[in-house]
């Protein structure tokens, strides 16, 4: 049996040192006209995730943003802050579907992708 659980979910990996990247807050939005709409917060458990952000069965077709506060993870461990946020912007397009969103991160640099 499977488990329901947010319709969107993400986790940070620490690229730079090799480990999930805890105490990040994370903000998740959807666009409404020309600005977006905050919809939930969390913060990033010791694994780096966060997957309560949605009620399941909420998700709606449309455009979403989930802004990370990265930098004051990095300032805590005295490393570089070239990035102090990044937003990933992405489309759902089908809403029974799961979003999962890793954040790649090191002092200078992020990557992302639509994960499983």
């Amino acid at each position: 049996m499977s488990q329901q659980r947010s319709p969107i979910t993400t986790h940070i990996l620490d690229v730079a040192r090799g480990r999930p990247a805890s105490g990040v807050a994370v903000h998740l939005a959807r666009r409404a006209g020309d600005t977006f709409e905050p919809l939930a917060s969390g913060a990033t458990d010791a694994d780096g995730r966060v997957t309560d952000l949605l009620a399941p069965g909420s998700l709606a077709a449309g455009e979403y943003r989930l802004d990370f506060e990265v930098g004051a993870y990095q300032a805590a461990l005295g490393a570089p802050t070239f990035y102090p946020s990044v937003s990933i912007t992405f489309a759902v397009e089908a809403p029974d579907e799961h979003y999962h969103v890793p954040l790649l991160l090191s002092s200078y640099g992020y990557s992302t992708y639509r994960g499983s």
